[in-house]
């Protein structure tokens, strides 16, 4: 199957390129530079990966939506910082989901793609998402990946699905399926910031070291 995939050089990110390439011809790898305080981390994350695979890669800038949001993803404020014990809350990962929130952030991510897909003549946008992040943002569940893969029935002439190998695994699971596929995770960044190192203390960190711990990584 040919596909384009959606990399943000992050862990989902990653072991779905890994899946994709396994899986049959990626034909593009998207990175969004959205204005994104972890913009240029991110990119030389996706491009190591990408490269590592021999499968092209292209930034697509989107000024326009870091003008529209406060997220502390572009501004740096009330990043979240939760306990590790405190990460499967659901009540607290909603409130800290909002802090970290992107106005239609996959929505847009997915249709730039798609069109993309169509052009190239590809089946399908793969996209890392994951059960964990799912239960506290709506645009990470199974259920979105339905409704878009349905709207592009419409808007690519049935001919763009929206697929992801990691939607039903947890964290843990992601890296366990990454290491057997040989992913090279030491060449992913998982951090909302964009340090010379990962900060450690972000949500996405503890959520990146609290699974590759589990997974005696």
């Amino acid at each position: 199957m040919k596909s384009v995939v959606l990399l943000s050089g992050g862990l989902d990110s990653a072991v779905c390129l890994g899946y994709a390439v396994r899986d049959g011809q990626v034909v593009l790898a998207l990175t969004f530079d959205y204005g994104q305080l972890a913009a240029r981390r991110e990119i030389e994350a996706a491009a190591a990966l990408a490269a590592h695979y021999g499968v092209t890669h292209q930034v697509v800038a989107l000024p326009f939506l870091s003008a529209i949001t406060t997220t502390g993803l572009v501004t740096g404020e009330d990043i979240p910082e939760p306990e590790v014990a405190r990460l499967d809350d659901q009540e607290e990962a909603t409130a800290r989901a909002a802090r970290v929130w992107v106005p239609n952030r996959n929505g847009i991510f997915l249709n730039i793609a798609a069109a993309f897909a169509e052009h190239l003549g590809a089946a399908a946008v793969v996209a890392g998402f994951n059960r964990e992040e799912a239960a506290a943002f709506p645009d990470n569940s199974a259920a979105f990946v339905a409704a878009a893969t349905e709207a592009l029935r419409y808007s690519t002439r049935g001919r763009v699905r929206v697929v992801s190998y990691t939607q039903q695994l947890t964290k843990v699971e992601i890296v366990e399926l990454g290491r057997r596929l040989g992913v090279p995770l030491e060449l992913v960044w998982s951090c909302y910031r964009g340090g010379e190192t990962m900060c450690g203390r972000c949500e996405s960190c503890q959520r990146f070291l609290r699974a590759v711990a589990a997974a005696k990584v």
